[in-house]
């Protein structure tokens, strides 16, 4: 089966149905916790004002039943003397006791007696009357203790029986201490309305302020969205404002951070295609030009001209292969880093460089330290320069190789006694197809010392060039000790190069 495929322009992406935005969500889990955080506060202070109603209800009835017990044991305070009778006790304590404004205090005489009332809120003989209170008294009368009657009239109401006792008295007497709860649990309720009330209005605030503050917060990440949308091939210079110090904040200045180096890949992908297109102009159209001459009868000519053909065809190979070498400098494998021992490296710079030219090759000192690099990509920067410096010498020339190092970096350099850089030209020679005063003969395409900049930039290095002693110049590299963390290191076991890698010049 074949698919064919269309190529549509990029439009931005459209919210599924039934999906919410990351703010309505953030909105509605703060609101969910909010509710739940005031639900259970409020259910917590009604749990809590509900026992302590309970607890101050029997700390009033545990007050009036020791008030009572002491008067009983003790002497008739109006004459001093013990109480003549249970009825005279009972009358003596409703007379000197208030009850309070959720309290009834009863009495009843031994015997038959008619029961007296003391309620400062409510018709005493109402409550008497009723039946649930008159069966709670007749179960208590003997053995005294306290009922809670739910299903009352008056609400809940918590009744209390005292009994007293006379030898001669067919029934005994009684203190019944009545409380009623309804008022304080009305008012627990009417404070659990006051909150519910305030609750729902904080909660409406609590909905406006998160749906605000997450809309500032995630205003970022649209702006992010957005200016995804409107970068294009053509256009990658748009950066997203960073605004404070925190996730977003960081994750804005990544998202920036990619975007500059999507940035320099397409720069370089643009500048690669524009030195080819420069560089290939020239050799393509002196192979057009020959061969539209070409007398294809004359076998010198022909000759002549195949010879001339493929000299240009290999300065177009070499060409190629110093700009995809420039265009991999880019990437995270272009360097493999792994400790490389200094000397090493140096002395091994210098042998092969030997064979590059008759020169009066010098060793201008070699350090033993060791440095976190890609051994080969340094040689092949090290013989760029040695062969820059072959060029730009002659014959009993001196071209030498040094290292030295400090606590911090390596530097590594090739000097010559040849004519020296001027001094305007030394920035531009590190550039793509820059050069300076070359000597006749020198066919080069001035990126060699590009290639150079690029290794070095590749291990956060630097290049510069500086007049040398007693002429000349000298091309210094200088490398930090132990490199930034990367993702692209290896073992020892680096794999063999490519052709275009090997540690040899380039043009």
């Amino acid at each position: 089966m074949t698919t064919t495929g269309t190529t549509t322009e990029s439009s931005p992406r459209r919210r599924l149905p039934g999906a919410f935005s990351v703010r309505t969500r953030i909105t509605v889990v703060i609101t969910v916790l909010a509710a739940m955080a005031m639900a259970g506060a409020g259910l917590l202070v009604y749990v809590l004002e509900a026992a302590r109603v309970e607890r101050q209800t029997v700390e009033q009835v545990d007050q009036e039943t020791a008030e009572f017990r002491a008067l009983q044991r003790g002497l008739d305070p109006d004459t001093g003397q013990p109480f003549r009778s249970a009825e005279q006790l009972l009358e003596l304590f409703i007379q000197r006791n208030v009850p309070d404004d959720d309290e009834m205090l009863v009495i009843y005489p031994p015997g038959s007696g008619r029961p007296t009332a003391r309620t400062p809120n409510r018709d005493g003989d109402e409550v008497l009357a009723e039946p649930g209170y008159r069966e709670a008294v007749d179960d208590l009368a003997r053995t005294g203790g306290t009922r809670v009657l739910g299903d009352f009239p008056y609400g809940e109401t918590w009744v209390t029986v005292v009994p007293v006792r006379e030898e001669d008295s067919p029934a005994p007497g009684a203190l019944v201490i009545v409380n009623f709860l309804a008022d304080e649990r009305d008012e627990i309720s009417n404070t659990i309305e006051t909150y519910a009330i305030v609750a729902l209005l904080s909660l409406g605030l609590i909905v406006l302020l998160a749906g605000s503050q997450s809309g500032r917060l995630l205003a970022p990440l649209r702006t992010l969205r957005e200016t995804a949308e409107d970068i294009g091939t053509t256009d990658l210079s748009r950066r997203i404002p960073e605004r404070g110090n925190d996730d977003i904040t960081a994750l804005t200045r990544t998202v920036n951070t990619m975007l500059d180096r999507l940035e320099d890949g397409f720069g370089a992908q643009r500048q690669f295609l524009d030195d080819a297109g420069h560089e290939l102009k020239t050799p393509l159209t002196v192979l057009r030009g020959h061969l539209e001459l070409l007398d294809p009868r004359d076998a010198t000519d022909v000759e002549e001209t195949r010879e001339l053909l493929l000299e240009e065809i290999d300065r177009m190979s070499r060409l190629v292969g110093d700009l995809i070498l420039l265009a991999k400098a880019g990437r995270p494998d272009f360097t493999r880093l792994r400790p490389v021992g200094v000397d090493t490296l140096t002395r091994g710079v210098l042998a092969r460089a030997r064979a590059l030219g008759d020169r009066a090759w010098q060793d201008d000192g070699v350090s033993d330290a060791h440095v976190e690099a890609d051994a080969q990509r340094l040689t092949q920067a090290l013989l760029q320069l040695a062969d820059n410096a072959v060029k730009h010498t002659g014959p009993g020339d001196v071209v030498a190789v040094g290292s030295s190092a400090d606590a911090t970096a390596v530097r590594l350099w090739v000097r010559d006694t040849g004519d020296g850089v001027p001094e305007e030209d030394r920035g531009r020679i590190f550039q793509r197809f820059g050069r300076s005063i070359v000597r006749d003969g020198d066919e080069g395409f001035g990126l060699g010392l590009s290639i150079v900049a690029a290794i070095v930039a590749a291990h956060h290095g630097t290049v510069h060039v500086e007049d040398a002693e007693p002429r000349g110049s000298r091309f210094v590299l200088t490398l930090p000790r132990t490199a930034p963390p990367r993702t692209d290191r290896v073992p020892a076991s680096d794999p063999a190069p490519t052709p275009e890698e090997q540690p040899w010049p380039a043009s």
